[in-house]
């Protein structure tokens, strides 16, 4: 272990939602390591913008897999820790209502099981259940995924930046990266605006920030973001278990699904995915985004529509170009991990993320199975992943 002040191990560009994760369990492993983050304190970009939903429930053995470590170190966090961070189980509910959707749905449950993730498809009555007063016309039934939850995006980021530190991290905060040491096709350091550090390794986690960093390291990150507007309401009665996801296509032809789950404090927060996407990392709220939302949801469950809102907000999808992360050593370069990518899923996979960087760096090879893993490799074919989940 190095022993400078400007000397570490590790360094961690972004103190978000897999740059925090990354930081507290590097030192947990007795690792000396530096975070540097551009804003004035951690979980200041999109992090904050997230909607704390945490799951599995993904198409691809990646993401399931990621997912299920996330899971297990959100749902413990607070035994392990002794503090809390507004973990709630309740599980991911997605209803359906034909029968295209349906089949789709079906045809995933092999693969989620077979990667460890619980879930069943359940009837109608069961939906009803779960999600009371949704609509019964051509409720066909959906899936339910019981062990995935909710976290606080405000708690969390704070929490691993607070393990963090207890074991040494340092954190240097208003502070940007503008290069690289390299020496011999390996990472020696990092060039902030304020300073030079050197280390043996580098973490990019730099999420809507990452492709800014291709030209200082001299290969393409191809990560573009997107923004996406969410919101929350004031807090009522207690009544929704599950974060419930609505695939059925907009009827205002605007949005593919939208989302929602009330959190801990009894607070309804919700999300939708626009169909024309607004490219780029403009986070100003849009004017149509509430009226479209306040349709989307009333449509699906009628007795929200005298739901008090109190704000909405946007934040930056870090988008590949087949959706799913990179989590990675880079191409051709010693000593760099690639954390960039996550595609919108950053605070839900970022506990995840952060322990399997932490096995490629002190063990040479992930933590989750090495097909699941092969699912964020740096040198895939992204457009052919892309056509084929297109199918």
């Amino acid at each position: 272990m190095t022993a400078s002040g400007k000397n570490f191990d590790v360094i961690v560009i972004g103190s978000g939602s897999v740059g925090n994760p990354t930081a507290c369990f590097l030192t947990q492993k007795g690792l000396k390591v530096c975070v540097i983050e551009r804003r004035a304190a951690s979980g200041q970009g999109d992090n904050k913008a997230a909607i704390g939903g945490v799951r599995a429930t993904h198409s691809d053995p990646g993401k399931i897999s990621i997912g299920i470590e996330s899971l297990n170190i959100f749902s413990t966090w607070k035994e392990l820790y002794g503090f809390d961070i507004g973990w709630k189980t309740g599980g991911y509910c997605f209803p359906v209502f034909n029968e295209s959707i349906e089949t789709t749905l079906k045809g995933l449950l092999p693969i989620q099981k077979k990667f460890g993730l619980s879930i069943d498809w359940v009837g109608p009555k069961e939906i009803q259940e779960l999600v009371p007063g949704i609509v019964s016309e051509n409720l066909r039934g959906g899936t339910f995924s019981p062990m995935d939850g909710q976290v606080s995006p405000i708690l969390a980021p704070t929490a691993f930046e607070r393990v963090a530190k207890q074991k040494g991290a340092v954190y240097k905060f208003n502070e940007r990266a503008v290069g690289y040491t390299i020496d011999k096709n390996s990472i020696k350091g990092v060039k902030t605006d304020k300073d030079t550090y050197s280390c043996k390794w580098v973490v990019l986690a730099a999420g809507a920030d990452a492709g800014e960093h291709s030209d200082l390291l001299g290969f393409d990150i191809p990560v573009i973001p997107d923004s996406h507007e969410a919101g929350i309401s004031a807090p009522v009665k207690p009544f929704l278990a599950p974060l419930v996801v609505d695939l059925r296509p907009g009827p205002e032809g605007k949005t593919a699904n939208f989302y929602f789950g009330q959190n801990s404090e009894g607070q309804i927060i919700f999300c939708y995915t626009p169909k024309e996407l607004f490219l780029g990392t403009n986070r100003e709220s849009i004017s149509e985004f509430l009226p479209i939302l306040a349709n989307r949801m009333i449509s699906l469950v009628p007795s929200l529509k005298n739901l008090l809102i109190r704000r909405v907000w946007r934040g930056c999808y870090p988008m590949t170009p087949d959706g799913v992360p990179i989590i990675d050593f880079a191409p051709g370069l010693e000593g760099l991990v690639l954390a960039v990518g996550m595609c919108g899923q950053g605070f839900m996979m970022g506990p995840g993320v952060g322990k399997n960087i932490v096995s490629l760096i002190t063990e040479g090879k992930p933590a989750i199975p090495q097909e699941a893993h092969a699912c964020f490799r740096y040198d895939r074919d992204f457009y052919k992943a892309k056509n084929e989940a297109l199918k």
